[in-house]
């Protein structure tokens, strides 16, 4: 199972990462520009996009991958 990709906090501005890593794969100055990058990075692998605010909160989440528990209807 791959990890689901990130957008964090960062003492630069904003991370994109993998879940479970310290490490980075890419800072950017805006929330926006993580967001963008981080979409398509969770598109081209097929996982969940998690995305945090400025309080560490989850703020939004879209599932990019294989939902085995999809709605009705």
């Amino acid at each position: 199972m791959k990890p689901n990709v990130w957008v964090v906090v960062h003492p630069k501005g904003w991370a994109v990462r993998h879940e479970n890593t310290d490490r980075v794969a890419r800072t950017f100055e805006t929330q926006k520009e993580a967001i963008n990058y981080g979409r398509d990075m969770a598109r081209r692998e097929g996982v969940e996009f998690i995305i945090q605010g400025k309080d560490g909160a989850i703020r939004d989440r879209d599932s990019h991958g294989n939902d085995p528990f999809p709605p009705r209807g």
